[in-house]
């Protein structure tokens, strides 16, 4: 099945793990050589507290995606808490996409 990124990016995706809704896909990450799709990234949350603070969005790589429905994609991430963060706001494991050297 064949899939634009307007198509996804209309679709909500959603954690199997603990349910939340992560919101939309607003990018799609790949390497440049081969082309091939690493994963997408969702908008992280803003909390009150972290107001003045610009939110980390999310890198789902493509191994993490379980299922694209027609309204839905249903991903496998699990949670972690980060303890340097005075809130101890929940964080997911993948922050940031893998870097490659420039050759």
């Amino acid at each position: 099945m064949e899939n634009s990124f307007s198509e996804l990016r209309s679709k909500l995706v959603v954690n199997l793990v603990d349910g939340k809704k992560l919101g939309h896909i607003i990018d799609l990450i790949f390497e440049k050589r081969s082309a091939k799709i690493l994963g997408v990234v969702v908008p992280g949350t803003k909390s009150f507290f972290s107001f003045f603070k610009p939110k980390e969005d999310i890198f789902i790589p493509y191994h993490n995606i379980c299922k694209i429905g027609e309204d839905t994609i249903l991903v496998q991430l699990t949670p972690a808490v980060n303890i340097t963060n005075e809130d101890k706001k929940e964080k997911y494991d993948y922050l940031s996409p893998p870097q490659f050297d420039e050759k």
